[in-house]
């Protein structure tokens, strides 16, 4: 039942995103009322995954050495600048077009490569799934990209801070979760 809840957590999330693009009228009719449900269906698919991925029996599909947890939080540092960037207007965000859901592929990659059970390839896989056809579905919606004119490398050190912070942030909630990001 724990691997279903944990399914259905990751679907619910990536059609709570996919929404306004695969039913734009559906959403158009609905109004602002439905950045609500959206909301509600985002803090909902979280739950779930939580819920669905703490439950899970261990059953391991690979054994990833232990160096790779050193390539993880390397990816890990990377993933929140890299996240950090669109929110600052650093000079990297006029680079990556979606540099949110690019590090959210750079989070889903690294966790995939320290975490070789089923539940964590349901997750982390499904997770880097949704962040791909996301992109895929923007840029048919939007083929054409204006690049941002006002970055800075303000933008980017800004983005370093707001990235430390977050990658503190994580380190923490791993660590009150009983797993230690940094090996045993």
């Amino acid at each position: 039942m724990s691997y279903i809840i944990l399914i259905l957590g990751v679907l619910l999330w990536s059609l709570a995103h996919l929404f306004k693009r695969i039913a734009p009228g559906v959403r158009a009719r609905m109004g602002k009322g439905a950045k609500g449900l959206v909301a509600l269906a985002l803090v909902a698919a979280v739950v779930l995954m939580v819920i669905g991925y703490r439950a899970t029996d261990f059953i391991p599909v690979w054994y990833p050495p232990p160096f790779l947890t050193h390539v993880n939080n390397l990816l890990m540092l990377f993933a929140v600048y890299v996240f950090g960037v669109g929110a600052a207007k650093g000079k990297l965000s006029g680079v990556i077009r979606h540099p949110q859901l690019t590090a959210v592929k750079i989070w889903a990659v690294a966790h995939l490569l320290v975490n070789g059970d089923l539940a964590a390839i349901i997750l982390f896989g499904g997770l880097l799934a949704w962040a791909v056809v996301e992109v895929i579905v923007i840029n048919r919606a939007e083929p054409s990209w204006v690049r941002p004119a006002d970055t800075s490398w303000k933008g980017d050190a800004k983005a370093v801070v707001i990235g430390l912070v977050i990658f503190v942030v994580a380190t923490a909630i791993h660590y009150w979760l009983g797993v230690n990001p940094f090996g045993a």
